[in-house]
């Protein structure tokens, strides 16, 4: 079982990159499964502009969108580390997603979100796009505040976001796997 850590922002003064690392160190003390880092900055899609990808067999034109879909497609179940932005979800996150189609049928996803406003209407958002894919969507969530899981040093969670982080893979991982 593979589950892949979305780091789901691509801006440069992005703080993802430090939480998906967090979750990432966190997860891989587990044994239940193989957890890769996948990085949305590092795939540097195009915006979305072409046919259903429903319809794409996995094929893609674009050799950036085919390393993303190849990515997406290798793991069981992800936990998709997003920001707020705008009360919503990152748009470069949601053309991402909008890219694929048949890679996402049917998987569980996690989510960890921070913002403002710990990320919640983020993946309030989320999750009714996740369902148009059928994707299992676990319950629990980790959500980081701004303003109490940061500081002027970066990311420094409170002590029981751990325990939020692990309801969330205990969900995740046996609804993955089945």
């Amino acid at each position: 079982m593979k589950v892949g850590i979305i780091v789901g922002s691509v801006r440069t003064e992005r703080l993802g990159e430090s939480v998906a690392q967090w979750v990432y160190e966190l997860a891989s003390q587990r044994g239940d499964a193989e957890y890769v880092l996948i990085d949305l900055a590092d795939f540097r899609l195009p915006v979305f502009d072409g046919d259903s990808p429903m319809r794409s067999h996995k094929q893609y034109a674009k050799p950036e969108v085919q390393r993303w879909s190849d990515a997406i497609d290798a793991c069981d179940g992800y936990i998709v580390v997003t920001p707020e932005y705008n009360h919503s979800v990152p748009g470069a996150l949601k053309n991402a997603v909008d890219s694929l189609g048949p890679e996402w049928l049917g998987k569980t996803v996690g989510f960890v979100s921070y913002g403002a406003d710990a990320g919640v209407r983020a993946v309030e958002h989320w999750r009714q796009i996740v369902a148009n894919f059928e994707m299992h969507d676990i319950r629990s969530q980790v959500s980081l505040g701004l303003f109490t899981d940061f500081n002027e040093n970066g990311f420094a969670p409170q002590e029981r976001r751990s325990g939020e982080l692990t309801r969330v893979l205990d969900s995740l991982v046996p609804v993955s796997v089945s």
